[in-house]
């Protein structure tokens, strides 16, 4: 049925499996909505010997890239290899050799995406990326497109599905992190290193990517506040519970007057918040336009499928454009490329929103009013107090939770670096934000 298009693929892993799967068995539904046939004619891996879970001609494989690049019928390239310097290496080859690009590569695109989009501008060539954030929830779409009419004035996602498994676990089960996070490595849900996902570079990239898609800048993902999981315990969630709350890992957006508020913390958010029950290794995103109100998306944010459908609706989108001899008629970011200009990110310790404090306080009286008046000192008022039983040993320490009003995080800082000096306070004082709108 119509015209058929070629493909090269580079990475044969997990994705690219899922891509040549997903190609082969919806085969005849995909020309009946694009009025043309993908056809993979090459793929390269280093290794092309290991059996893969979807059959191929072994003709078609190589270990040299070279015979994709510099392969005239190949129209689009697809790159799952991953990494910075290579990847960006092929991808802007393949560019100047007037291929189209789809990739999943996120971490690449918050580095240096930059870069490559002004390549892809020189070359009026096409680069897809749906994949490399949410998987296969579509969320450059609706950024590019659904949302186009609307000025986003704040966007909150769970945008990793390792961290969201962890304390999912951890909230349910009643398990602590290092229990839970070995169970997610050994399924999979986690690398071996787990760095990016628990400290939350993974959703750093993500929210990067979608930071440049809603306002039309250039970001910096060194420039946002970025705090990771590996410091929540199991006493944090259970008094979390106990305030109304579930713990999750947030990326959070806000326009503000000249400038956008950008942070990745543990944040504790109303049971009732659409995020709060978004459990296991799921995705979700809320925007909130000026003229749409709330939307919420929600799925599979990894995986090989799940993946190669975001991957799949790139290759087709591109192939639409090329059957009409359109050349990219949706903006790389949105945006039209002179009216992309650099983001104004909110300093972090000009950011007002409420918070929990766990103090490690000796059981000594007079040990509230001092933490208090350091509190009352840097402006900090104090919205509810949790204090357990007293010990019988009055040299131990007891936790003493406090939550308070909405407060400016300088202030925040300060105060506790004070409070932490007290001869009665025992380690140091733990800190999660709250995300409660009906908190003053």
């Amino acid at each position: 049925m119509g015209k058929e298009v070629f493909l090269g693929l580079v990475g044969f892993g997990t994705i690219g499996t899922g891509i040549v799967k997903l190609l082969q068995k919806n085969d005849e539904l995909i020309q009946k909505r694009l009025g043309a046939r993908l056809v993979i004619k090459k793929i390269a891996d280093v290794d092309i010997d290991t059996p893969r879970a979807v059959s191929v001609d072994r003709s078609i494989l190589t270990t040299n890239v070279n015979e994709i690049l510099d392969d005239p019928e190949i129209s689009i390239v697809i790159e799952l290899i991953g990494g910075y310097d290579y990847a960006r290496s092929f991808i802007i080859n393949a560019m100047r050799k007037g291929k189209h690009v789809v990739t999943a590569n996120k971490a690449l695109l918050a580095t240096h995406g930059n870069e490559i989009f002004t390549v892809a501008d020189e070359e009026k060539v096409n680069i897809g990326f749906e994949a490399s954030v949410g998987g296969t929830i579509p969320i450059i779409k609706t950024l590019k497109e659904s949302l186009v009419a609307n000025n986003i004035k704040s966007i909150s996602g769970i945008m990793n599905g390792t961290s969201n498994y962890i304390l999912t676990k951890m909230t349910e089960e009643k398990r602590p992190f290092g229990d839970v996070l070995k169970e997610a490595q050994d399924l999979g849900f986690a690398e071996a290193d787990p760095t990016y996902d628990i400290e939350g570079i993974d959703t750093a990239h993500k929210l990067t990517l979608t930071l440049s898609l809603s306002y039309g800048k250039r970001v910096n993902m060194e420039d946002i506040y970025m705090e990771g999981i590996s410091n929540i315990s199991l006493q944090d969630i259970e008094f979390a519970k106990q305030l109304g709350y579930n713990i999750k890992l947030l990326a959070i957006a806000i326009q503000r007057e000249d400038s956008i508020e950008a942070r990745i913390h543990p944040s504790m958010i109303p049971f009732d918040h659409p995020l709060a029950n978004v459990s296991g290794n799921f995705n979700a995103f809320q925007f909130i336009g000026d003229a749409s109100g709330s939307v919420s998306l929600y799925g599979q944010g990894a995986g090989m499928m799940p993946t190669a459908s975001a991957v799949v609706s790139d290759l087709v989108e591109i192939t639409r454009d090329m059957v009409k001899g359109v050349w990219r008629r949706v903006p790389l970011r949105s945006f039209t490329k002179n009216n992309i200009e650099d983001i104004n990110l909110m300093s972090m310790d000009d950011i007002v929103t409420n918070y929990y404090f766990r103090f490690s306080a000796l059981d000594h009286p007079g040990v509230l009013s001092r933490i208090s008046g350091v509190l009352g000192k840097y402006n900090i008022s104090i919205a509810s107090v949790i204090q357990k039983g007293r010990k019988v040993n009055s040299s131990d320490v007891v936790p003493v939770v406090m939550t308070t009003h909405k407060a400016r995080e300088k202030d925040v800082q300060s105060a506790l670096k004070e409070i932490n000096k007290l001869d009665m306070v025992g380690a140091k004082t733990i800190l999660i934000r709250i995300e409660d709108g009906k908190l003053k």
